[in-house]
């Protein structure tokens, strides 16, 4: 008898990857197509639709497809729709998950990518079991997800949980949200090189180093920081200050168990999680001390987003049931 799967596609501004996954976790097929720059969204819905179908025929006795999970920049939960992505091709309010549906002729669901990962944290990952907790992704932006007694907190428009855009320096950075002193700008990937870059200009602005500012990325600092360099140290240092702050203030929302980091700035370990975890501890409220754990994501890396799409799916069939 075929194994029911949900297919999980995760489409971004370069490309759009989809992958089948059954209720265990287990990805039993993966592909990707570039996103390409058509004009109509229809386009590249035919075009995964096409890889799709062909790997359900060519194992129509393996697998069975029982829905579709989609993660997309400023999707809409409650409407299926992506509404103004500013990376994408396409502009205004794109009923994206209808047409999925349409084509496939099974139900599909939309969220964004960093709530889609915190359901795939809840279904396959570290968050299994555990009903109350907030997943932060920390890469060139910073997501968040929030579940509370074990569902998705939307907010009554579906744009709930953005902690990326909660201000934490009055007139700070400018973010391109149009905002100054989000989160996100102290807290990411981006983040991290321009307080580094800072630090460098404040001690001495003829630094060489700042000569090829285009060279310095997060991975950079790492290895520099890892290699004993105290300028990368404190930018480390200062991030895990700002988001265990950020954090503390988050938890006093919704009491979450568990915060859970994930993305390439996660990856850093105890550089990144012991500044956090110090900070937090030092700026939580009394009635939380002691009850909020701040730990690494499970899922891997390179799968994340096309686990929690399925998982998004999975969530949702289960639910009707």
């Amino acid at each position: 008898m075929p194994v029911e799967i949900c297919a999980g596609i995760d489409i971004g501004g370069t490309n759009t990857a989809f992958a089948f996954v059954d209720l265990k976790g287990q990805i039993v097929y993966k592909d990707s197509i570039p996103t390409g720059k058509e004009t109509q969204p229809q386009d590249l819905v035919d075009r995964v639709c096409e890889k799709i179908s062909a790997q359900l025929s060519a194992h129509k006795n393996d697998y069975s497809l029982v829905g579709i999970g989609i993660g997309a920049p400023n999707g809409n939960y409650f409407n299926g729709t992506i509404e103004f992505a500013p990376n994408l091709s396409w502009r205004g309010i794109i009923p994206i998950a209808k047409y999925f549906s349409d084509r496939m002729s099974v139900p599909a669901y939309l969220t964004n990518d960093a709530n889609a990962a915190a359901l795939g944290e809840m279904f396959f990952g570290a968050a299994k079991g555990v009903k109350d907790f907030i997943f932060v992704t920390l890469g060139t932006g910073l997501g968040s997800g929030i579940v509370c007694n074990g569902e998705m907190i939307y907010g009554h428009d579906g744009f709930a949980g953005e902690l990326g855009h909660t201000i934490v320096v009055q007139h700070g950075r400018q973010c391109g949200c149009g905002r100054r002193g989000c989160l996100e700008q102290y807290c990411s990937a981006t983040g991290l090189v321009k307080t580094y870059l800072e630090i460098l200009t404040s001690a001495n602005p003829e630094n060489p180093i700042l000569a090829n500012k285009e060279l310095i990325d997060s991975k950079f600092i790492y290895e520099k920081a890892m290699g004993g360099d105290e300028d990368a140290f404190y930018a480390f240092n200062y991030t895990g200050e700002m988001l265990g702050f950020a954090l503390a203030n988050s938890v006093a929302y919704t009491s979450p168990k568990a915060i859970f980091l994930f993305g390439g700035l996660a990856s850093a370990g105890e550089l990144l999680f012991n500044p956090t975890i110090l900070s937090f501890d030092k700026n939580i409220l009394n009635i939380y001390k002691n009850k909020v754990s701040i730990l690494p994501s499970a899922l891997p890396e390179n799968d994340a987003a096309l686990l929690g799409t399925a998982s998004l799916a999975w969530n949702e069939l289960q639910r009707k049931k």
